[in-house]
């Protein structure tokens, strides 16, 4: 094997990076990271699992009837909205049109979907809507949909609709995360939580040996940060480096996303005991409690497009920093690993999908001539010359031909609606179009990934490059140029 072909090992499509903006990595001076679910993955059935078990409990507490309900991952995704007024789960296309819905767990039926939502669009700017655009928020939104169920029955009495129940609900969210009783058993045994994954320190030493300051930023508190990160990183770098080593600056309880937006004190840690001191900027190799993104940016002696900063939250790390600060973004979208496999392993299945397609459209058009030709023989228009008797056996038999390709389009467009997650279909998309986390990436998001390691395969020098943006008035593509 030649030495080159060995130093690079042309990792699957699903590690790759996509690009949204076209991102000269070398123009990058400093690179920020976020921890849970970006540099430390988790497995994200295990944590909202538990999650979800801390919230039911902390709702029987208070007499809630829970004891029939449990965790269903198979139920809920990333990407899903929650119409807080009517107690629904939407999926929503990038226009903000609902494609997919439930009232709880109940799938919406076609006519009840386009009666409440015909000429209604999702407007995150509203607080009706909200977006589970992380997977912290999933135990959030299948327990919500669950609890949906019960109050139709009335079963949660002094619950005033669905927004309040959507509110309690979150307040026994922040709870379980404050309180620290979740994070503490994550501590304690991490193997059952915690991915591991070795080449993100290579990656990570790869961009630190290339020039780049390195941050990370995080809103976990400084005992669980340097718990999960040891765990995580320590094993896997050079004899002697610990993962404080790979970081110029550690600010920990961040309170992203006012991080971004605001001023807050900032204080340094003193020693492992958690002793605090107030601090008036950042100094190379601190860890600092709170501060803000402009102290970053002084520090760093940058600004804009020469920070790039990655994590996982739409709207608190990738959102804010864009609209914000400028700072070039990158959003770790883990389950989108699978999601492309899928979609690889589907491939044959929408060619063949887009083929019959094809040739239903070319059915159609005709079958829409036709009735045209005999829609004329009311005497305007160019004469037609030719029988209504035969124009009617074609139209017979292409009426014949469309159902019997909508036999077979039907099972094929209903599995491709499927592929990635069997209720609400692939991530990022609603039906044909685009999903609305899809827009928001789009939007937001320079580049976007499915875990922080596939920067190991790019190198800290590359140039990537946003694919030429398709219109729907662009011409069909030719043959290959030589």
């Amino acid at each position: 094997m030649d030495w080159l072909e060995a130093l690079d090992p042309h990792p699957p499509r699903a590690r790759d990076i996509f690009c949204n903006r076209t991102l000269n990595l070398r123009a990058v001076r400093a690179i920020g990271y976020d921890m849970d679910y970006t540099l430390v993955q988790y497995r994200a059935e295990q944590w909202e699992r538990r999650a979800y078990e801390d919230i039911k409990a902390r709702l029987i507490a208070q007499g809630w009837p829970l004891a029939e309900v449990g965790f269903n991952p198979e139920f809920i995704a990333r990407g899903l909205v929650v119409d807080t007024e009517l107690g629904n789960l939407v999926k929503a296309n990038r226009f903000g049109y609902v494609k997919r819905a439930t009232h709880g767990t109940r799938p919406l039926d076609f006519d009840t979907q386009r009666r409440v939502y015909s000429r209604l669009t999702v407007d995150l700017a509203k607080d009706r809507w909200v977006f589970l655009n992380t997977l912290f928020s999933l135990s959030e939104g299948c327990l919500y949909a669950q609890l949906v169920d019960l109050l139709d029955l009335g079963k949660l009495p002094g619950v005033l609709g669905y927004a309040d129940l959507f509110q309690r609900i979150g307040v026994c969210l922040d709870a379980a995360h404050t309180e620290g009783r979740l994070k503490a058993e994550i501590v304690a045994d991490p193997g059952r939580f915690v991915v591991l994954d070795p080449e993100t320190p290579l990656a990570l030493l790869d961009q630190r040996h290339a020039g780049k300051k390195l941050l990370l930023i995080t809103n976990s508190e400084w005992d669980y940060t340097q718990a999960m990160m040891s765990y995580a990183f320590d094993r896997y770098l050079p004899t002697g480096q610990t993962w404080r080593s790979l970081f110029d600056v550690i600010i920990f309880g961040a309170r992203k996303p006012d991080f971004f937006r605001s001023r807050v004190p900032l204080f340094q840690l003193v020693d492992e005991s958690g002793l605090l001191r107030p601090a008036l900027g950042l100094q190379s190799g601190g860890i600092y409690l709170g501060g803000c993104a402009s102290l970053v940016e002084k520090y760093l002696g940058l600004s804009g497009d020469e920070i790039l900063y990655v994590g996982d939250h739409m709207w608190g790390d990738v959102r804010v920093a864009k609209s914000t600060l400028r700072w070039r973004t990158a959003l770790v979208l883990s389950e989108l690993e699978g999601e492309v496999s899928a979609l690889e392993a589907f491939a044959p299945r929408q060619a063949r999908l887009q083929a019959l397609m094809a040739r239903k459209e070319e059915a159609e058009r005709l079958h829409c001539l036709l009735r045209l030709a005999l829609q004329r023989r009311a005497g305007y228009g160019p004469a037609v010359e030719v029988s209504e008797r035969k124009v009617e056996r074609r139209l017979g038999a292409l009426r014949a031909s469309l159902e019997a390709l909508d036999q077979k389009l039907v099972p094929l467009a209903q599995a491709a609606g499927e592929v990635g997650h069997r209720r609400w279909g692939p991530l990022m998309r609603a039906g044909n179009d685009k999903s609305h986390l899809a827009r928001q990436i789009e939007r937001y998001a320079d580049i976007y990934t499915s875990r922080v390691s596939n920067f190991l395969f790019r190198t800290p020098f590359v140039y990537l490059r946003s694919p030429y943006g398709s219109l729907p008035h662009d011409a069909p593509a030719g043959p290959e140029a030589e």
